[in-house]
């Protein structure tokens, strides 16, 4: 079968290659949405070799609309720029590939707004699920969505969501635990502010920590602060100007504890010999500061795909169980920012 005498000069369509197989167009339909069982082998082929001569592609916006799925997931994440969600969304976008869905990633940049325009865009354009590390939006405003929805995080404030996220408490605990067992008791925080609706799970953490181990908290050491480098820096600065400074410093994540460590460095304060600092999350950039950075590891790939498989659950049970809220196990790494306070040293 040749194309000489056929021309298409437009996107080709179904009835393009019904026409030059020589068949009804509703046996095109068929092979070509999925139901080749019903055509003959030989029927089947040539409808496939006409397709492939004239570049034919399936319609997939209207076969959505027969099937009222399109196959598509979009996965909205606060800040892209923060070298912690780029992992997150890798997990993701493998998992879903391995079951034939596309990812489409938004940038929600903390934006309540933007968050709405994204829904609006999901619902518009029939999207089959989306997941989301909200940034102000309500569990009312997913639930309107009536697609299934997984969170990112602890999900607290969206009780009828499956959520993943790590166990940020414990990771806290064990940071903290490390800096007291090396002798430190008058440790700095470097809060970043919480853009979320219920509190931040790391000063939480800092304050339950001090009154467990009957620590004396000094508010003093306490600073809230946007999440870049620039407010580590600025943050550690202010701490280590006090009259009294903080012999360790636990910072909320590795961006700010990478500015915290430029502080150390320009105020000519030796790390960790001088004063220890802390990170969470465990970053690329963590492993390779001057001194690498101890910090938290989070499980950021395997976030994404736990997120990414429930999702696909709910896409394929339909009638979905309890929402499950699935924290994944952080654990310590030390490098070299940690050592015992220098009064210990020369005692």
């Amino acid at each position: 079968m040749g194309k000489v005498g056929f021309s298409v000069a437009r996107r080709p369509t179904i009835i393009d290659v019904a026409r030059l197989a020589g068949v009804s167009k509703a046996t095109v339909a068929r092979v070509i949405n999925g139901q080749p069982e019903v055509v003959r082998l030989e029927t089947r082929e040539r409808v496939l070799e006409a397709a492939a001569q004239l570049g034919y592609e399936r319609n997939a916006i209207a076969g959505s609309l027969r099937t009222n799925q399109t196959d598509m997931v979009v996965l909205s994440l606060p800040d892209i720029t923060n070298p912690f969600w780029p992992e997150v969304a890798r997990g993701v976008q493998d998992t879903l590939e391995g079951y034939g869905f596309a990812t489409v990633t938004v940038n929600s940049d903390w934006s309540r707004e933007r968050e709405q325009r994204y829904l609006q865009l999901v619902r518009r354009h029939r999207f089959d699920g989306l997941i989301i590390n909200p940034a102000g939006i309500s569990n009312d405003d997913l639930k309107a969505l009536n697609i299934p929805v997984v969170t990112l995080g602890g999900g607290d404030n969206y009780p009828d969501f499956d959520a993943v996220g790590s166990d940020t408490e414990q990771g806290v605990e064990d940071i903290l635990t490390h800096l007291l067992e090396l002798g430190h008791q008058r440790i700095g925080l470097i809060a970043g502010q919480s853009r979320r609706q219920k509190g931040e799970t790391r000063s939480q953490g800092y304050i339950m920590f001090h009154a467990r181990h009957r620590l004396y908290l000094d508010d003093r050491l306490i600073v809230k602060t946007d999440f870049h480098d620039q407010a580590g820096y600025e943050a550690m600065m202010y701490l280590l100007g006090l009259d009294e400074p903080p012999t360790a410093v636990f910072a909320a994540n590795d961006i700010l504890a990478i500015g915290a460590l430029k502080a150390a460095h320009a105020s000519e304060r030796r790390v960790p010999d001088d004063v220890s600092i802390v990170g969470m999350d465990d970053i690329y950039a963590a492993a390779v500061t001057s001194p690498p950075l101890t910090t938290v590891a989070k499980p950021k790939y395997e976030i994404g795909v736990k997120a990414a498989e429930l999702l696909v659950e709910s896409l394929r049970v339909k009638e979905h169980s309890q929402p499950q809220h699935i924290k994944l196990p952080c654990y310590l790494v030390k490098r070299g920012t940690t050592a015992p306070p220098p009064t210990q040293k020369s005692t």
